[in-house]
């Protein structure tokens, strides 16, 4: 199965990257993200308790199913002014 994912603000600055495809038999969103906080230490920002995610373009919670084919995004929570 693969998997497209994109990082967002502070993320993608962290990683130095916009998005990667990921293969692998993943069954959440948080399994996808057990798996790239494994990659290294700069992989550790995802790991914040406050992160949000969507999935396929709708913001949807860690514990959301996935598909093959399906994109993630992972992004900071979005502040106003």
């Amino acid at each position: 199965m693969t998997f497209h994912v994109h990082f967002f603000a502070r993320y993608r600055e962290a990683l130095g990257l916009d998005s990667v495809s990921v293969e692998g038999q993943f069954t959440s969103v948080d399994h996808l993200r057990q798996h790239l906080l494994e990659q290294g230490d700069a992989w550790q920002v995802l790991a914040e308790a406050n992160l949000m995610c969507a999935r396929n373009e709708e913001l949807c919670k860690l514990d959301e199913p996935l598909t093959d084919g399906d994109t993630v995004a992972f992004f900071p929570p979005v502040t106003g002014g």
